[in-house]
């Protein structure tokens, strides 16, 4: 059976009892940080005789095969990450997937997530939300990607890493706009847990102000579809004024976003039905 199990996000105490038996039962272990995941053990108070087999990011691929092996032959395997759920931002996924293709059972210890903890902790909406990981290393990538997500709608969940929040939260501020509303959370249930709550421009400040240390987890509000003022109609006319002007058609309507805070995809798709319905009136 493969058992994917939550690890305390910091604090020891949030450790399950079903976490404790499996590690104690199990002949075999794969850990993300084999000594991260020791010194839990001791911090718990158990011992363990699996066998521990390291499985991050960097040796996944090569992993699956030799655990596979093990879950085939009938054993128990353990997965477990840093913190959290396995399989989240984490490995776990892939060998989940083909442990499924191979018809081997699988059970889920549930317990400590990052991500619907910081969801309770933003105080923004709960009742739909979205994952979307970390965002992209390079300001471009992370630019188009917060494009993709101008008027999504439910609240937004993020993992970033400390050294690149600040670009983040600058790219954030010019794609979704400085008032657009978010939460910081830093070392989530750890000695220095911290929460800050504002706008994208106050999170901005207080990133700028400090040496950033610790686990992020960045949530954003959803896009308010009642904020839009404006009709196509209206849309179609700024573009078209701003091309009579000398702008470019990207030019036009990138300003016509930024000016009226409509996403730049909306206003895009706007002037594609304005181009289509000419063609089809002629």
């Amino acid at each position: 059976m493969l058992i994917l199990a939550a690890i305390p996000l910091g604090n020891p105490g949030d450790a399950s009892a079903r976490l404790k038996e499996a590690i104690t039962q199990v002949d075999f272990i794969a850990a993300e940080d084999s000594r991260r995941f020791g010194r839990l053990c001791a911090e718990l108070g158990i011992t363990y005789e699996a066998k521990i087999y390291s499985f991050f990011e960097g040796n996944e691929n090569e992993r699956l095969e030799p655990l596979l092996e093990i879950l085939s032959s009938g054993k128990d395997l353990l997965v477990v990450t840093d913190a959290g759920m396995p399989g989240i931002s984490d490995p776990g996924y892939r060998l989940t997937r083909e442990a499924i293709a191979r018809d081997i059972p699988i059970r889920v210890l549930p317990g400590p997530s990052a991500v619907t903890t910081a969801l309770l902790y933003s105080g923004l909406p709960t009742d739909r939300f979205c994952f979307e990981g970390f965002l992209p290393r390079t300001s471009g990538a992370r630019i188009t990607a917060l494009e993709k997500l101008e008027e999504e709608e439910r609240t937004m969940i993020f993992f970033e890493a400390p050294h690149r929040l600040e670009e983040s939260l600058v790219d954030a501020i010019s794609v979704l706009g400085e008032d657009r509303l978010a939460s910081i959370c830093r070392e989530m249930t750890k000695t220095y847990e911290e929460t800050i709550r504002g706008s994208l421009s106050d999170l901005l400040a207080w990133a700028q102000s400090r040496e950033i240390l610790g686990e992020i987890t960045l949530v954003v509000a959803g896009f308010d579809s009642s904020s839009r003022t404006h009709t196509s109609n209206d849309l179609v006319e700024m573009v078209l004024a701003r091309e009579s002007q000398g702008e470019s058609r990207k030019e036009a309507i990138a300003e016509v976003a930024k000016a009226t805070g409509i996403a730049k995809r909306a206003v895009f798709d706007v002037m594609v039905a304005h181009k289509g319905a000419g063609r089809m009136g002629q």
